[in-house]
């Protein structure tokens, strides 16, 4: 049996209905039952609830698991829920857990700098002290972050982010999920191994904002800000704490001191997946750029 945490969120979910695509089965743990509605018509899918901070809910969960993909909320409580739910996997007797992390494509970015990577790294080190087998993954940015930004593209022609000149390198979600999907079916062989994943392609914000451009037949302006002015905007339309608001400061003060981005495409190549460029990203999410269609 094969678990999936955090199965209702961007990631999750995503990797949940690539394992349906596939026919195969999995068991997602989601917090609360009545907000994965959208997981319960999918096949070969059992969706069971439980905290991951609270080890008597996850019995359910557990049992019977010998293999787990390790995803959970990025927030305050990120490491520590992390960390207690690998406590009750190991007593339950799991074999092997995935860390579903993350890492910058910056060169030379510091992970410490950064609290989501400096978690993340944390909870690495404390899995890999388990005495379970282990698997980190480690995507860089997500292409999906960029459809947050459709409000501004939609009224406005124009993408307005703090990162000057800086390169980055996102990745597709869906080719994550294709990547997460093999290596939990075929676990064994990649324990104590990790993997760094980045896009195909190290771009600018500008390049980010031709590739739009030309998926929606429209001129789109990259506008650079000042994170001061990004952090006004993000507090004023809600839905973002201070906290959150405040990790993208760390986030984007270190990515302005490391404007060159790596490609690391070893996972690609060692699943057999073809990375998606930004380019088919955006085409494929035209609608959502053009606001024809609303972001899932």
């Amino acid at each position: 049996m094969l678990l999936i945490t955090g199965a209702s969120g961007l990631s999750g979910s995503a990797i949940i209905r690539e394992f349906a695509r596939q026919g195969y089965p999995v068991r997602a743990l989601v917090r609360n039952r009545a907000k994965a509605q959208a997981l319960e018509t999918l096949p070969t899918v059992e969706i069971v609830e439980g905290d991951m901070l609270r080890p008597g809910t996850l019995a359910d969960a557990l049992s019977g698991v010998e293999r787990v993909l390790l995803i959970s909320t990025a927030d305050q409580q990120m490491a520590e829920t992390q960390c207690a739910f690998i406590d009750a996997a190991r007593k339950a007797g799991v074999h092997h857990i995935i860390k579903f992390s993350g890492a910058e494509s910056g060169v030379g970015f510091n992970q410490r700098n950064f609290r989501f990577t400096r978690m993340h790294e944390d909870v690495e080190h404390y899995l890999e002290q388990s005495g379970l087998a282990w698997t980190h993954l480690r995507p860089s940015q997500f292409m999906q972050v960029y459809l947050r930004e459709a409000p501004t593209i939609i009224a406005q022609d124009a993408l307005f982010l703090p990162m000057e000149n800086a390169r980055l390198s996102p990745i597709d979600i869906e080719d994550i999920a294709k990547i997460a999907c093999a290596l939990l079916r075929t676990g064994r062989e990649h324990e104590g191994k990790s993997y760094d994943m980045t896009g195909p392609e190290s771009l600018t914000m500008t390049e980010v904002a031709e590739q739009i451009s030309r998926a929606i037949g429209r001129n789109i302006r990259y506008v650079n800000v000042t994170p001061a002015e990004r952090r006004q905007a993000l507090l004023a339309k809600g839905g973002v704490s201070a906290y959150f608001a405040d990790a993208l400061d760390e986030q984007v003060s270190e990515r302005l001191k490391c404007a060159e981005s790596q490609v690391c495409l070893d996972a690609h190549k060692e699943f057999g997946i073809e990375p998606t460029t930004f380019a088919e990203f955006a085409r494929r999410n035209a609608a959502v750029f053009r606001g024809e269609l609303a972001r899932s």
